[in-house]
């Protein structure tokens, strides 16, 4: 084998299968025309050297460095090439003055990169924790931690249709967070908070940062604790970062912050982190809908019956919600339903999503319009709700949103 092939094969940490620059090309374009101009060029890059072509290799390289020169591990390939020109090199990054931990970084960048452009998602696949969007909602965004890239869907007429991905790195110590100063990116379903003018932070969030509602009321109710977990963009001397770089944070290069920007809507684009992303057929997710929908439906119903043992039938013996625990709660529906002469309920603009790193956890959220003889009112409600050990789903929380 090639000294070029061993330092890639020791870059990518894959076995040598070789694919023509075309085909590399052809399965690195995004499903929209957002622009991945740079990740692209070092894609290629990578490609004419597994290729052996390598002089067009360094000619990608030097352009890219070039008029991207802050692109840390661009560099440092161009500089592995032309090095090999000169004398035999055994490893990425032959150079004694940079730090092991900064070489094997941008290694993990180089991998992260190349296995998403060797393995994209289908397009015509959905991930299974997208549910149901709600008619507010025009995009969402989901991020497969474990992969480092983040997935933008639009809301169209219902169905989430994937639109472009983008290169993420997260917290230093990995996933999972639990306490504040862990390090570490949560795992769960948020949503967008107002934007941050980038002239009022430091440079070190770049163009800006979007806040995510960590922690939310599952967090809460888990005593996981910490704050200001953001989407946010990179130093102005930093066109990207390594996979695991960040305090907690989902971080993208300014670029691509800002080619996201539009997409989000405070307080209703939601974004969900997930260790990794199961994608699923769209047949598969229809059927999946209609089984969520079903129970929630029968929920709503049996609340309209005035049959109160039907309706506290749908809450789990820990729930907690409104104020209440479930031995007020049930007091409390006890007493004051047999006074309503009639209950109207009407939910709309439901979304759904399955909570990434729980079994059987399911977060609901809809426009509630509850109507009786002697009240009224209207809010934004949001329920968790779980599947028991015998296969039952019931609510263990529900409040209102603010």
């Amino acid at each position: 084998m090639g000294i070029v092939r061993i330092v890639i094969s020791i870059l990518l940490g894959v076995s040598p299968v070789w694919l023509s620059a075309h085909d590399l090309v052809s399965q690195a374009i995004p499903a929209s025309n957002i622009d991945h101009h740079y990740e692209t060029m070092l894609i290629n890059a990578l490609g004419n050297i597994r290729d052996n072509q390598v002089d067009q290799a360094l000619a990608d390289l030097k352009h890219l460095v070039k008029v991207k020169p802050d692109f840390k591990l661009a560099q440092l390939i161009y500089a592995d090439l032309l090095l090999s020109r000169s004398r035999p090199i055994t490893d990425f990054g032959n150079f004694s003055a940079l730090p092991h931990e900064y070489i094997s970084a941008l290694r993990d960048e180089a991998r992260a990169r190349w296995q998403h452009h060797l393995s994209p998602p289908d397009e015509d696949k959905i991930p299974e924790f997208l549910v149901q969007l709600s008619n507010e909602q025009e995009y969402v965004i989901t991020v497969d931690l474990h992969a480092s890239r983040l997935y933008l869907f639009q809301n169209h007429k219902g169905t989430p249709r994937l639109i472009s991905d983008f290169y993420v790195s997260i917290g230093k110590n990995g996933i999972g967070k639990y306490e504040e100063g862990d390090q570490k990116t949560p795992i769960g379903v948020y949503f967008v908070g107002d934007s941050i003018d980038p002239e009022i932070l430091p440079d070190f969030y770049g163009d800006g940062a979007f806040p995510i509602d960590y922690p939310n009321v599952w967090d809460r109710r888990h005593n996981r604790t910490g704050y200001g977990i953001w989407l946010h963009g990179t130093p102005t001397d930093t066109y990207s970062r390594p996979p695991r770089a960040s305090n907690g944070c989902v971080i993208l290069s300014n670029q691509d912050l800002n080619t996201l920007a539009p997409y989000m809507q405070a307080g209703k684009t939601p974004v969900l982190l997930a260790n990794e992303i199961k994608w699923i057929s769209t047949e598969a997710w229809q059927a999946s809908q209609q089984q969520y929908v079903q129970f929630i439906e029968q929920w709503r119903r049996d609340w309209e019956s005035r049959d109160v043992e039907s309706y506290l039938r749908h809450y789990a013996k820990d729930y907690s919600g409104l104020g209440k625990d479930y031995k007020n709660w049930v007091a409390y529906k006890r007493h004051v339903t047999p006074s309503k002469g009639f209950i109207k309920v009407n939910i709309s603009d439901t979304s759904m999503f399955l909570y990434p790193g729980e079994q059987g956890l399911l977060v609901v959220t809809f426009d509630q319009d509850y109507q009786s003889d002697n009240f009224h009112r209207r809010f934004i409600k949001r329920q968790y709700w779980r599947r028991e050990q015998d296969g039952k789903w019931k609510i263990v929380y529900e409040g209102s949103v603010s």
